[in-house]
C-alpha cells in the first residue's frame, strides 16, 4: 500500500457534530469543511449559525442546520435519521456539545449532576449508537469524542464534569472494541487550556494564569485552530489503524 497526503482528505464524507457552530465546536466544522466534508451540526440554538453558513459558503462547502436538545428522549435517532434525509451518509461523528457546573462539593445539586451527564455522557453514548448503526451498514465510519484535561485529572470544584470526562474515555474504548470489525474507528481528543471566550477570566487571573502556564511545557495558551489538526486525522483515512485512544492535545501540560 502506498500512502498519500490524500489520506487526510475528507471529500465525499459527511460529519455530524454536536454544537459545531460555537465555542471549540465552530473550529471542528471549519476543519471538516476546509477538508472536503460536508457538515450538518445540531445545536440546541441558533448560535453560530450565519457565521458558520458565512465560512462554508466562502470555502465553496456545504452546511446544514437542526436546532435540537439532544438529551431528549429519541433525539440521537430523530438527528441521525435527519442528517441521512440531508446528506443520504453519515461517515464522521464529533461528539462535542458539553457543559460543565462549578460548586463545592457539598453545595451540588442532584439536577446540576444529571445535567452534565446528560449531556456529556449520555448522549454521546445515544449518539454512538445511532450512528454506528448507519456506518456499520455502510462499512467504515468515525466516531470521534470530546474529552478533556479532566479525562486524567481530579476537578474538585466539577464532580460532575470530572465523571463525565472520565466515562468518555471508557465509553471511547467499548465503542472501539465493539466496532473495530466493522471498520469503524473510535476515538476521543482531550483539549488543553485553549484560548476561547469562555477562559478569559481564567487568562485574566495573574495568579491562575500563572499556575497553569507553569504546567504547560509549550509555555502558552492553544489557539483553537491547534486542535484542528487532530481533529482532521481522527476523521481520516491517514487514522484508519488508529482506534479506542484519547488524544491530549495540551502542549505537554499532563507532563507535569
Amino acid at each position: 500500500m502506498t500512502f498519500s497526503t490524500d489520506y487526510f482528505r475528507l471529500d465525499g464524507k459527511v460529519a455530524l457534530i454536536t454544537g459545531g457552530a460555537s465555542g471549540l465546536g465552530a473550529n471542528y466544522t471549519k476543519a471538516m469543511l476546509k477538508s472536503g466534508a460536508k457538515v450538518f451540526i445540531v445545536s440546541y440554538d441558533q448560535q453560530g449559525w450565519i457565521e458558520t453558513r458565512t465560512f462554508a459558503t466562502d470555502n465553496k462547502a456545504e452546511v446544514q442546520f437542526l436546532e435540537r436538545d439532544i438529551t431528549e428522549d429519541g433525539a440521537a435517532k430523530d438527528i441521525v435519521n435527519a442528517v441521512i434525509a440531508a446528506f443520504g451518509r453519515l461517515d464522521i461523528l464529533i461528539n462535542n456539545a458539553g457543559i460543565q457546573i462549578r460548586n463545592e462539593w457539598q453545595n451540588f445539586k442532584d439536577a446540576d449532576w444529571q445535567r452534565v451527564i446528560n449531556l456529556n455522557l449520555s448522549a454521546t453514548y445515544y449518539l454512538a449508537h445511532e450512528a454506528a448503526i448507519k456506518m456499520a451498514a455502510q462499512g467504515s465510519g468515525k466516531i470521534i469524542n470530546v474529552g478533556s484535561m479532566q479525562s486524567f485529572r481530579a476537578g474538585k470544584y466539577i464532580f460532575p464534569y470530572t465523571a463525565s470526562k472520565h466515562g468518555v474515555v471508557g465509553l471511547t474504548k467499548a465503542y472501539a472494541d465493539a466496532l473495530a470489525k466493522d471498520n469503524i474507528q473510535v476515538n476521543a481528543i482531550a483539549p488543553g487550556y485553549i484560548d476561547t471566550p469562555m477562559t478569559k477570566a481564567l487568562q485574566n487571573n495573574p495568579e491562575r494564569n500563572t499556575e497553569i502556564l507553569a504546567h504547560i511545557p509549550a509555555g502558552h495558551w492553544a489557539n483553537p485552530s491547534e486542535l484542528m489538526g487532530t481533529m482532521v486525522f481522527l476523521a481520516s483515512r491517514a487514522s484508519d489503524y488508529v482506534t479506542g485512544v484519547t488524544v491530549p492535545v495540551d502542549g505537554g501540560y499532563l507532563l507535569r
